[in-house]
């Protein structure tokens, strides 16, 4: 399990599992509940690249949001 800590969001921390380019687990702690738990549950089965670039640079409060750092989550997984 990997654990991204978040910067910027309600959302304070992410835990990703990605096997063979796929997300297997999301669980996005804190944030806005519906909003998070439907985030992490639509991205599982999803490939991870493309999730990723679909939701980067989405902007919230300021300039990123939850979906832009589930993006940032992943390119992090990968490095």
């Amino acid at each position: 399990m990997f654990t991204y800590q978040t910067h910027g969001t309600c959302s304070t921390a992410m835990d990703l599992e990605i096997q063979d380019g796929i997300i297997t687990y999301c669980k996005i702690h804190r944030g806005c509940r519906g909003n998070t738990q439907g985030l992490a549950r639509m991205v599982i089965g999803q490939n991870a690249e493309e999730v990723a670039k679909r939701l980067e640079g989405i902007p919230c409060k300021g300039d990123t949001s939850c979906p832009d750092q589930l993006a940032k989550a992943i390119r992090a997984y990968h490095e």
